[in-house]
């Protein structure tokens, strides 16, 4: 879908956040990969499809609803050890800067707060293209991913293994999936 006409997109989105995913990847143990999502997250979008510098995006995540497939595990990572839930029940990005790559590729780059503190993180975007969907409703649809070091928020509860390593890794990695539906 190269060289997209994208100038008909200008305008602001909703995140539709039932056929979009917010996840993570994480090593654990040293030797595997545990996936996670968070279930109720809500973002806006401003596209402007002449000037991609001129976009921005906004989410916030509940942080109570991550999931990754272990009722245990979810419960340590809602508790003071982890993301303190309770006191920070909310993560939020901010952009700052929105630039456009070539063909279908964008990087947006903004202020992650996670326990309260706020770092730079820089997300890497395909453009999935544009559609009408049976409802009327204008779509847009974006794949990202980025990476951070949890400890730089704050995050550095861990245990050490016997043979040597930690528990937990330091990077996660992030991936989005998002649609998004014109406001109108």
């Amino acid at each position: 879908m190269a060289n997209t006409d994208l100038t008909a997109l200008t305008g602001d989105y909703t995140i539709d956040a039932a056929h979009s995913t917010i996840g993570f990847t994480v090593r654990h143990a040293m030797v595997t990969n545990v996936k996670g999502t968070f279930d109720d997250f809500s973002g806006s979008l401003h596209l402007d499809g002449g000037d991609p510098s001129a976009s921005t995006a906004s989410i916030d995540v509940k942080m109570d609803s991550i999931d990754t497939g272990s009722e245990d595990r979810d419960g340590h990572l809602k508790s003071a050890d982890f993301f303190k839930t309770d006191e920070f029940p909310t993560m939020t990005f901010r952009s700052t800067k929105a630039e456009a790559l070539g063909d279908e590729d964008y990087r947006i780059t903004g202020d992650l707060t996670i326990l309260g503190t706020t770092k730079p993180l820089t997300i890497d975007l395909e453009f999935n293209g544009a559609a009408k969907d049976p409802f009327g409703n204008e779509r847009v649809g974006f794949e990202g991913k980025a990476e951070i070091k949890r400890s730089e928020w704050g995050l550095t509860w861990n245990a050490a293994l016997e043979t040597g390593g930690v528990l937990v890794s330091d990077k996660i990695k992030l991936n989005f999936d998002i649609s998004a539906i014109k406001n109108a």
